[in-house]
């Protein structure tokens, strides 16, 4: 049960130091309120008026649809090279809206290099300026290099224009920025168009190269065709030939005849066979876009058969999710209907392939029965073969010519019939919002940043601030108990607090000094005489004053003498109104006068003092000699406490050497001003001389910070005093 009982208690206490961690970074926060509020508002406004400042950029953009040709005709470059395929045929179309020929028929479409927006006036040279100014030489046109500035045109217009390619469409988005809200829609507009005239006129060149290859091939072959029926013409006239078909050559020359022309007609099917065996080679993988596969009846109802199913998937993926039944039966029958058109492809292809061979074979059959027949009838029917070879070469020229003249009607045709391949969806429009800089935005995020960056500096000065602004802070920095936090109190010009104690005794600074007299008292219960040393680290911190009214305080119930101990720079003569050229406590020791004639009484009280007197050479020699110690021995008989306001630590050693005469020390120190480690210090000084440590006392605090009264203090002071306490003891703060 003990052991429960102690986690409980830790706990307990690792939340209540939680709680005040979090207290204390909110009193951080609350001390600094007005620091951390003005940089962020000076922040906030600073940027607010460059953001007001900057020039406000415009956006347009033009959605624009990319689709492949899909045109059924196929020219000779599809027939050699293949489609490609549609993504990269998309992401070259990207690639090709980000090329610099188009932005360069951008500015030369829309004149850019003479808008005023891009054709900036140039400026001469720093040196020809210069030169100009000082009278060294008169002020030259700048000439203006067209190339140059088109060049920086095009660049400019690069940074305006941002392609953003659609992932999961053929959508792609041309946005434009600028600050002329109509040359940003001009722009968008203005790319979409010139790139749409630059695919046309790019394709319109390639069918056009493609027809003047067609053309110069088709000039050889028609040149071919010529000669031969000039050789056949030639070759009827030398021999007085007018009708072959008359020719009686008997059974051999009719037979010879029959072989003839069979093999002409088997040489052209089997150079027809070649000639659709070499394109279905050639296109390899992609047969089926061939018009002599296409012409096949099965074929073409296989190929409208898979576009049935691709449309019916179509629509049911739109219709239906992945799973549904009727999309996988559906995705299975175009799968079924893809395979039979291969399969079919596959059939016709092979078909070409045993067509070729068998017209090879059929030539070569009936090329032997020729050779039969010559060498059966010999010199008879010489005439005959060569006419017939003739005719025959006449007519492979003209089918080759007639073939090639349709081919290239063909390449024509399709050239005619080519279709857009992009086309505007949404064109830009002009937009009276800007884009950017976005003015509420940034100044809510300005502002936010720079609250944040107040805290950060609150608690920066925090951590570099190392002065004591607590009763935590003094316990815990000096080692020592606080006595009490005596409120700074705000007086007439030229008026001291040393006798404010007396003056206003129901006020809060008359409080604290109880607080104090009663800290002193327990501190050394054991000792009814007292002799206290009331010192600080440096000047300034307010010792005399506490000095003065802590002895005003326990002269109500005790015999109190007051010694000002600083004979290097007296205070309490000057503070309570006393002759500076009395004698004091320098003759005092010398023995130069008595004690009934040094001692001052102070009006309203029982407080005797004993002052400096005369500022002697040797102040410290004069405290450590025996004479000193006799006359405190003295006095420690005739008073129950003795209250010594002594020179600070840090400047020299008088106060170290009191402390060791004296029953117990008050520390003194200034809150908000005097460094820690310097009051730490002088505390370690008194310590090593042997002084007996009764507390500290926390001067001048700002009571209007809570932090003095761990955060309920302050509260339980009003509701015990009332809410007029701080004015009945001046201004506090």
């Amino acid at each position: 049960m003990q052991h429960i009982e102690n986690i409980i208690t830790e706990k307990s206490s690792q939340t209540e130091d939680g709680a005040m961690d979090l207290l204390a970074y909110w009193r951080v926060i609350q001390r600094r309120k007005w620091g951390i509020l003005g940089l962020s508002f000076f922040i906030t406004l600073l940027v607010v008026v460059i953001v007001y400042m900057m020039t406000p950029i415009y956006s347009s953009s033009v959605s624009m649809l990319i689709e492949q040709n899909k045109s059924k005709l196929a020219s000779m470059d599809d027939i050699y090279s293949g489609q490609s395929s549609d993504k990269n045929y998309y992401q070259t179309q990207v690639e090709m809206l980000q090329s610099r020929a188009l932005r360069e028929a951008v500015v030369d479409r829309l004149k850019l290099t003479k808008s005023s927006l891009f054709n900036a006036p140039v400026k001469p040279s720093l040196v020809g300026s210069l030169k100009t100014a000082l009278g060294m030489g008169a002020a030259k046109d700048v000439v203006r290099d067209e190339r140059r500035v088109r060049e920086g045109v095009v660049a400019a217009l690069s940074g305006m224009i941002k392609i953003e390619p659609s992932k999961n469409s053929q959508l792609v988005r041309i946005v434009v920025e600028s600050v002329d809200k109509d040359l940003a829609a001009t722009v968008a507009n203005a790319v979409a168009e010139t790139y749409i005239d630059l695919d046309l006129e790019a394709r319109y060149k390639m069918t056009q190269k493609a027809t003047s290859w067609m053309n110069v091939r088709l000039v050889a072959l028609k040149d071919n065709l010529d000669k031969s029926e000039r050789e056949l013409q030639t070759y009827r006239e030398q021999h007085n030939i007018i009708d072959t078909k008359g020719l009686e050559l008997g059974g051999a020359t009719s037979q010879l005849g029959s072989a003839l022309s069979n093999l002409a007609e088997v040489r052209l099917a089997r150079a027809q066979a070649q000639t659709n065996l070499e394109q279905v080679r050639r296109a390899k993988g992609n047969e089926v876009s061939l018009p002599i596969v296409q012409r096949n009846p099965l074929v073409a109802g296989l190929i409208s058969a898979v576009a049935d199913h691709e449309r019916k998937v179509s629509e049911l993926s739109n219709r239906y999710g992945p799973q549904h039944p009727k999309l996988i039966q559906a995705q299975a029958e175009l799968k079924q209907a893809k395979a039979n058109l291969h399969a079919q492809v596959a059939d016709v292809v092979s078909g070409f392939e045993r067509e070729y061979e068998m017209a090879r074979a059929n030539e070569g059959a009936i090329a032997g029965a020729v050779a039969e027949a010559k060498n059966a009838i010999q010199g008879s029917n010489r005439k005959e073969y060569e006419l017939t070879a003739l005719e025959r070469e006449v007519k492979t020229n003209r089918e080759l010519y007639d073939m090639f003249m349709g081919q290239l009607k063909g390449t024509a045709a399709v050239g005619d019939m080519q279709t857009v391949v992009a086309r505007v969806v949404d064109p830009a429009i002009v937009s009276d919002a800007p884009i950017k800089p976005r003015k509420l935005l940034i100044a809510g995020f300005t502002l936010l940043v720079s609250l944040m960056l107040g805290v950060a500096v609150a608690f920066l000065l925090e951590y570099l601030d190392n002065s004591v602004r607590s009763a935590q802070d003094a316990e815990r920095k000096l080692g020592l108990p606080l006595l009490a936090a005596v409120p700074d109190i705000e007086l007439p010009s030229g008026k001291s607090a040393g006798l404010y104690y007396r003056d206003a005794p129901q006020s809060l600074f008359a409080e604290a000094i109880k607080t104090i007299r009663t800290g002193i008292l327990l501190s050394g219960i054991d000792h009814p005489k007292k002799t206290l040393l009331v010192t600080s680290s440096v000047p300034g911190e307010g010792k005399s004053t506490v000095a003065i009214d802590l002895a005003l305080a326990h002269a109500q119930t005790k015999r109190v003498l007051l010694i000002d101990a600083d004979m290097r720079r007296p205070s309490i003569a000057k503070v309570l109104g006393l002759d500076n050229t009395h004698p004091g406590l320098s003759m005092l020791v010398l023995g130069m006068v008595k004690l009934e004639n040094c001692v001052y009484k102070i009006e309203g009280s029982t407080l005797d003092v004993l002052t400096a007197g005369s500022i002697p050479p040797n102040p410290l020699e004069l405290i450590l000699s025996e004479k000193f110690k006799g006359l405190l021995a003295e006095l420690s008989k005739q008073y129950d406490i003795i209250m010594i306001d002594s020179p600070p630590v840090q400047l020299v050693s008088d106060a170290v050497v009191l402390a060791s005469m004296a029953t117990g020390v008050v520390f003194v120190l200034k809150a908000d001003s005097t460094p820690f480690q310097l009051a730490r210090r002088a505390i370690y000084s008194l310590q090593r001389s042997g002084a007996n440590m009764f507390g500290v006392v926390l001067n001048k605090a700002n009571f209007r910070n809570e932090e003095y009264y761990g955060g309920y203090g302050k509260y339980n002071y009003h509701a015990y005093y009332g809410e007029d306490a701080d004015k009945k003891s001046g201004k506090v703060g």
